[in-house]
């Protein structure tokens, strides 16, 4: 069964283990998820399940609703995708892994203006114009990068030291060929195949990964942020 794990400050407050076929998301206490916080809409969003999928939707809220740190109106969500509501991150998981809490009521809706929520909405600008610009999902280069943007425009995109790969990565310590991306299923795929723990996504070493808008590519020396366009 799906499980959506809410977090705020980075800690876990609520695990919610669902069979219904509709969650709903908001301030008020009839919501199924409910998010005490007056950037919170009263009726802010839904997740709707059918035929093994889960969809996500802004149900118009005044602050929006970011999925993978980009503001959208509605999505197929993916296992651990991050929806970010007001100051709430709720991580969505196709199967469940295992408690619950409870809250408050506010009248109006507070109209965000946290640094958080600024730098939301100007990333999710800025990315969407990136997007515009190059037709697809882009690499930016965030540190020790011979690029600020590079577009992934074929199935399979090679990272490392090595004279003939796609994208150049620095570092004494890395391979010729340390990872590549790769498109599966319609979706970018992030895969180590150089030394063990010099390809890392968000700081953590990986072997295999689905890449997510926002995540952060380390290879070596050189980090990547990634940024998602339309796959298909």
């Amino acid at each position: 069964m799906p499980e959506i794990i809410v977090k705020y400050d980075n800690k876990v407050i609520e695990r919610i283990v669902t069979e219904k076929k509709r969650v709903s998301i908001g301030r008020t206490r009839d919501n199924d998820i409910v998010l005490e916080n007056r950037g919170v809409s009263r009726k802010h969003a839904l997740i709707e399940f059918n035929n093994n999928a889960a969809v996500i939707i802004d149900n118009e809220s005044l602050n929006g609703t970011f999925l993978n740190n980009r503001k959208i109106n509605e999505e197929i969500l993916r296992d651990d995708d991050v929806i970010t509501i007001g100051k709430y991150s709720l991580v969505y998981h196709t199967e469940s892994t295992d408690d619950n809490n409870d809250s408050a009521h506010f009248d109006g809706t507070m109209i965000l203006k946290t640094k958080k929520q600024r730098q939301l909405l100007e990333n999710d600008k800025i990315e969407k114009q990136i997007i515009s610009k190059y037709g697809g999902s882009v690499l930016l280069g965030e540190e020790n990068t011979d690029f600020t943007e590079y577009k992934i425009d074929r199935d399979v995109i090679t990272i490392g030291k090595a004279k003939f790969v796609h994208v150049k990565a620095k570092g004494f310590w890395i391979s010729g060929i340390q990872a590549k991306i790769s498109k599966e299923n319609n979706f970018f795929v992030l895969t180590n195949l150089g030394k063990k723990g010099k390809t890392l996504v968000n700081g953590e070493p990986i072997s295999k990964y689905n890449l997510k808008n926002g995540d952060l590519i380390t290879v070596g020396k050189s980090t990547y942020k990634f940024v998602e366009g339309d796959n298909k």
